[in-house]
């Protein structure tokens, strides 16, 4: 029996601002990401961006580190119905 996984609310635009604001590309970031350990690609990263992806754990820690941020800004409207 196959079960479909509901869709969750995605937190693509959230990456896309923060990613914009530090004037990265997603190929500067992902080299920046592995240089730092997390082993993701362009187009993997590119689909967290669109919401096709759930984002790791790990990867959203070493992004908080890459942009100085809050982890509240990653999640920032996902609250909203």
């Amino acid at each position: 029996m196959e079960q479909k996984i509901r869709r969750d609310r995605n937190m693509g635009d959230n990456l896309r601002r923060l990613r914009n604001d530090a004037g990265l590309s997603q190929e500067k970031l992902c080299a920046e990401l592995q240089r730092r350990g997390c082993d993701i690609g362009r187009t993997t990263y590119a689909k967290y961006e669109a919401g096709e992806l759930n984002i790791r754990a790990s990867v959203i820690i070493e992004l908080k580190k890459i942009y100085k941020c809050s982890y509240d800004e990653f999640f920032v409207g996902l609250d909203i119905l």
